[in-house]
Formats: structure tokens, sequence, C-alpha cells
């Protein structure tokens, strides 16, 4: 019951005063019901704004800022629990699905290559035997009728099928229904009464043809992925409890244990470091660019590399539990994230197989003909339609793997397909993130612009503030020494002062330099210059006069312009740029990309109302951002996308893709995946349904042989994975 009960409880994910987003299991198996849930929502009088989004299993709500928040959650809790009964059998109906499939996914493909070896052996040796005339292993007509049962191809049928019994017989007298595992042992088990011993190993061998290349897919998934993050390394350097250092298993490491890694290494733990000292490469992990420099109490995570230094750290968490095989398993677990058309998909081919059974007693009594009955069950459109979706989306997300891109499943492909807004952060997304000095206007004639960022160093040396950085990256790009000064003093929000030689420098904003008493009538022509590109101002002020302006603008991202073009091209009709910078920056960068509309100075939470605006109006948003100060936008929006150096940790849960590279071309790039991806998906439909169908009529036409009723059905199969492999070998080479 304790499970029951937390499958209908809320969680809180975001909140914001007045409006709420929770997150309820239940809801995943309640899309039948959305709009009644809706309705039932919407009938409080402190609710205002209701969506549900039974994809994801989530919930928001706009309510009266007046009302507790509990009394919306006790609200929302008690309308879903109104639904249990209807929540646990479609549970049922899901384990029923995955209880179909889940001998295969134990299989892997060299035991599928196995039972292929041997099923091709048999058939083989069994057509030879009557091509050439050689006799049985053993007189099979002593035992009568039942000696059909015990050709060597018949003995090989029920053994390579021996794995189907326990979901085809008795998972579908346990839950009351047949399955496609159901129809395949029936359509065996009817060849061998028939005594069409070929035919039945027939449709063995094209199924674990067709099984091969479906495991192939999901493979190459995991392992894409877990090559993306791998720790590479095998045995590791351990300090035991007599101080002794030697080299053990990755696998014998345990909690508390001391490593120790040295450069070019990569870490295969998640620990705080010990001893020493290490430039650490994060990339893998955290998206930073620029390496961190690790020190004893400080953090490390696996699959980060050690570029130069050693350190020796204790170990936190190991094996599954480190920070990188929760990110592969948040990834490889995408593929429970079933689009809404995959959905429909597995639902539709469940329903389908009941009226295989029904068109063999009809087509029975119609002719009388077993055989032309028996292919009413071997041509059967289940499984084709469901591995036309499921191979798609799983050859898809690991072609993205490859290329540096996360994607948390096949419904976000889906929406992504089929989204018309694209919403664009500024900062790290259209811009670098990283802003540099662009140019220096010196208003004192006795100093030079090196002397200029000799003083302004000093002043923002100890500073870690993005316009501090730029100076000082200046600074060490010149050559430039920093003089020796006094104590820095930090104003928030205004600037820095220090002093050199006992003359006092400011530096800062406008506002800060008036306050500090310094006549500033000097400096409008020299603003006016600057400020027409764009760029932020800091003025700099030495022996009481202002003696320059820092001119610091964020670089525009190489190519970002081309991206956006190719995705307007593709059908995203409405761009448009959102950013907390001032109204001057926003309108430069909005030019520059050529995007519809912008919007300045905005918190994370307009970010957020911006997106829920619209698509209460109806569009289908994509949101790219740096997946920090946009988190709840990425959350809120149809697709969150987290673009490069961004992509931190908080991006990996709040954004449904995240692209690991700077390049912006991998934003078109997967938006022609995703909707490749729906082509084929549509194709392989059209296939199962096509080719299935004249199957059906030529086989109760009497046309058709069971033997190639067998192989018609599984080609079909074949060709719908097959078709969904091409998506492995999608040229993303324009985003990489």
């Amino acid at each position: 019951m304790g499970r029951n009960n937390l499958l209908l409880k809320s969680t809180i994910k975001h909140r914001i005063n007045g409006r709420i987003r929770l997150r309820c299991e239940a809801l995943k198996y309640l899309s039948n019901y959305k709009d009644e849930i809706e309705e039932k929502m919407k009938s409080s009088s402190f609710v205002d704004i209701v969506a549900v989004n039974t994809i994801i299993g989530s919930v928001l709500i706009n309510y009266k800022e007046d009302v507790d928040e509990n009394r919306v959650i006790n609200f929302i809790d008690g309308i879903i629990a109104e639904y249990d009964i209807k929540v646990f059998a479609a549970m049922r109906e899901q384990q029923n699905t995955n209880m179909e499939i889940s001998e295969k996914n134990n299989e892997t493909s060299v035991d599928i290559l196995k039972r292929l070896g041997l099923n091709a052996a048999v058939l083989g040796y069994s057509m030879a035997k009557g091509r050439f005339g050689w006799g049985d292993i053993y007189n099979v007509d002593r035992y009568g009728r039942y000696g059909r049962f015990l050709t060597l191809p018949a003995l090989a049928s029920i053994y390579l099928n021996k794995g189907l019994i326990e979901n085809g017989v008795f998972g579908a007298i346990k839950n009351k229904r047949l399955n496609a595992d159901t129809l395949t042992l029936t359509s065996i088990a009817a060849s061998l009464m028939l005594g069409n011993d070929k035919s039945a190993l027939m449709i063995t061998l094209l199924s674990d043809i067709a099984e091969l290349m479906t495991i192939y897919t999901m493979e190459k998934t995991r392992n894409s992925i877990k090559e993306m993050f791998s720790v590479n390394e095998e045995e590791v350097w351990t300090i035991d409890e007599n101080g002794i250092l030697k080299k053990v298993s990755i696998d014998d490491i345990e909690k508390d244990d001391k490593v120790v890694i040295h450069t070019g290494e990569k870490i295969c733990v998640d620990g705080e470091v010990l001893e020493g000292e290490a430039v650490v490469d994060q990339a893998s992990v955290t998206g930073e660019f620029v390496p961190a420099v690790k020190k004893p109490g400080e953090k490390v995570f696996a699959g980060t590399v050690v570029k130069t230094g050693n350190i020796t750290v204790k170990t936190e968490k190991a094996g599954d539990d480190t920070v990188v095989s929760r990110i592969i398993h948040l990834v490889e677990d995408a593929a429970s994230k079933k689009a809404p058309i995959q959905d429909y998909a597995d639902k539709f081919s469940n329903y389908l197989v009941p009226f295989n059974f029904l068109f063999a007693g009809i087509i029975y009594m119609v002719t009388k003909s077993p055989a032309r009955a028996l292919n009413m069950m071997i041509i059967d459109y289940s499984c084709g339609i469901k591995l036309s979706t499921a191979t798609a989306f799983s050859a898809a997300i690991n072609n993205a793997v490859k290329n540096g891109v996360l994607i948390k499943g096949g419904n976000y492909l889906e929406a992504m397909s089929n989204s018309d807004t694209l919403i664009l952060d500024k900062t790290g997304t259209l811009t670098e993130g990283k802003p540099a000095v662009t140019d220096i206007e010196v208003l004192d004639s006795e100093l030079s612009e090196n002397d200029v960022l000799k003083i302004a160093g000093a002043a923002e040396e100890t500073s870690s503030h993005p316009m501090s950085t730029a100076i000082i990256t200046e600074v060490e790009k010149r050559g430039i020494e920093i003089p020796v000064h006094g104590l820095v003093i930090t104003h928030i929000a205004r600037g820095m002062e220090t002093d050199i030689d006992g003359e006092k420098v400011y530096v800062g904003s406008k506002i800060f330099l008036k306050e500090k008493g310094i006549d500033i009538k000097n400096v409008k022509e020299a603003e006016k210059k600057l400020s027409t590109a764009g760029s932020n101002l800091i003025y700099v002020a030495y022996s009481g006069k202002v003696s320059a302006i820092i001119a610091i603008k964020d670089k525009m991202r190489d190519n970002m312009r081309k991206a956006i073009n190719n995705i307007r091209y593709q059908g995203v009709d409405d761009i448009l740029l959102l950013t907390g910078d001032l109204e001057n920056q926003a309108k430069e960068v909005a030019t520059l990309m050529g995007v519809d509309r912008y919007k300045a100075e905005l918190l994370p939470k307009d970010k957020a109302d911006e997106v829920l605006k619209y698509q209460a109006n109806g569009s289908r948003v994509m949101m790219v951002g740096d997946g920090i100060n946009d988190a709840p936008a990425l959350a809120y929006s149809d697709v969150g996308i987290a673009l490069g150096g961004g992509s931190t940790d908080v991006a990996m849960e709040a954004a449904d893709i995240t692209i690991q590279g700077d390049n912006p071309m991998m934003l078109p790039t997967i938006i022609d995946l995703s909707k490749k991806t729906m082509k084929v998906v549509k194709e392989n439909f059209g296939m199962v349904i096509g080719i299935n169908s004249v199957g059906l009529i030529l086989s109760a036409a009497g046309v058709l042989p069971v033997f190639f009723g067998a192989v018609l059905h599984n080609s079909s199969t074949i060709l719908v994975v097959a078709n969904s492999l091409r998506l492995l070998f999608f040229n993303m080479e324009r985003g990489v």
C-alpha cells in the first residue's frame, strides 16, 4: 500500500508565489483522462490556470497568492486519488507490455547469434536432407501423429522458443489477456501440428533476426553513452591501512578507500581530495571548459581527468553510485519515457492480437483450411508496429549520444519535431558567456592604455566578477605587471576601491564614481562612442579624476546566426530572445541574430512566465539556455535544451536535451534528426500495415503457403528495424 500512496502523491518540482509545478507518477497512466482531470482542477475557486502533462507526469497550477500552498497540493492529490483504480489498471497493462519483452531484454546480441547459428544449421540440414534424400536421424514415423513433433526442426523450434512460454502462456493466463508471444507460440504449435516443421523454424529464424537488429541498436545506445563518460580505468592505485601504495581492480573500490590519481589518469570515484593538488578537466560532468584546480577539502567526480598534478582522494561514492554513473542511467532510462506515438503504437498493437485469433477462426469456418487459418496467426501487425517506434527512437538517441547530445527520451524527439516557437537566452547561449575588453577610451593624456589596465588590474585583481575577469584577462594577455597596491575594498553592485602609492583608485560604474566625488562631466563623448556598440562600460578613476572608460562585451557565439537561419528554414516560425541583460545590449544582440522579438531585464521567474504565455496561446515551445538561471523556463518548455559550456549538472536535471559541445549548429542538426525520426516512424507504420495486409489477403485467398506467410510477415519486421537503423548513420557532421 505504501508504494500505491507514493504513486498517487505529488511532489514539488518548482514553486513561485502563486504558481507551483507538481510531479506525480500516477498522471503518466491517465493520458485518456487528461481533459477531465484538468476540468476538475479548474473547478476550485482558488485555481486560475491548470496545465496537466501526462507524458512527464506533471501538473502546473496558477493559484490565488493568498491561498496556502499545502491547500493547493492537497486539493490536487485528492483529485488524482479519485482515479486510483484507473491508474492501477493502466499500470497492470504497462507491466504486461513490459513482461512481453523482459525475457528478450535479458538476452545479448551474442545470445541471439548463438540461437541463429543453431537455427540456420538445423534449417540447412533439413533442406539438404530433402534434396539429397538423406534419412532421418531416427525413425519418427514409429511415433504416429506425435512424430511430427519429434523431427529435428520441430525439436529445434521447441527448444529455441522455450523462453516465450512463460510470458506467452503463463503470462496470458495470469493477466487474462493474449499477447504477441501467445500469438507466436500458437502459430509455431499450429505449424508443427500441420507437419510444417520448417515453417515453424523459419518463423523463429526471422523473428530472431529482427530481435538481433533491435538488441544491437539498444546495445549501441548504451555503449555510446558509457563511452562518452567512461572512466576507462580497470585498475587504480590505492593506499591501504598500512600506508602502502598498491594497484587494485576498480571493482574492489569501496567507500572511504584512499585512491591516488596521477597526471593523465581519469578519476574513477566521487570523493574529497585529502592530499596533493591537481588541475582537473571536468567538462564531461559539469560542462565547464576551464579546468579547475583541486586542493585538499574539495570535491572531485568520476569521469573527470587529471591534467597535471597528483592527488589522493577519499572515496565517497564508487561504481554505480557516482555522478557519472547516475548520468549514464539517466539517459539509459530514456527508453521508459515513451513518445505519444510510441505509446499509441504499443497500445494499438496489443489490441490487434486477439483479432488475429478471431480472423483465424473465421477463415477456418469459411474455408475449412487449417493452412489458411494458420497464416492468420503467423501474419500479425503487433511486432512490427511496436518495433516501428522503439527501434527508431533508440537509434536516433544512440546517434545523438555519439555526437555529444544527451536526449532523455523519445517523447522529446517527437515534441521537438512539432515545435513552432524557439526561445533563446542571451548570455552563454547566443553569446559565449565570456566577457572581454573590446575598447579603451583614455581620458587622461598622461596615461596609455597599458597604464589604464595596470591601474584597473590593481583594483580588480581579487574579484571573481565577470567584468573583473575580463580586465584581468586583458592584463595578462598584454603581459602587464600589476603594481603593488593597498587593500582592495569591494562595493557590492558599485565597483572596487584600492590605492597605488597613496593615490586612490576607483573602478566601477558611473554612479560609483559620482558617489566617491569624482567629476564625470568630461565623459559624454567617450560614452557616446562606446555605448553604441552595446558594451558594458567600466569607469576608471585615478588621482581624483576619470582616467578612462573600458568597454567590455560578451562576444557572439560563432555560427549562431547561421544556426538560427537554419532553424527558421525548418519551420520554426517564431524566434525570440529573453535575457536578464539591459535593454540596449538585448536590442543589439537581437538585431545581430535576426530574431523576431526580444525582452530584456527579465528575472528567471519572468522567463518562465513568457514560456507559459506562449504555451497558453497554443505554441509548442523549445527553450535554449545555459541550464542554471534558465532552469525554470527550461523545465516549463515543451523541450528544454541546455547548450555548451552552461550544461552543468543543473542542466542535466532541468533540460530535456543537453548539448555537450559549444557549436550552435547542433541545434538545427538535432531538429533535423527529430523530423527524420518521425518520418522513419511513419514509413515503418506504412510498411508494416501494407505488407501484412497484403499477406493476410493472399493467405485468406489460399494463394500464400504457410512457409512464405512466415517469410512475408517477418520480412516486414526486419524491414522496419533495418529502416530504423538508418538513423544510426544520420549525418550530424555539421553540428559536430
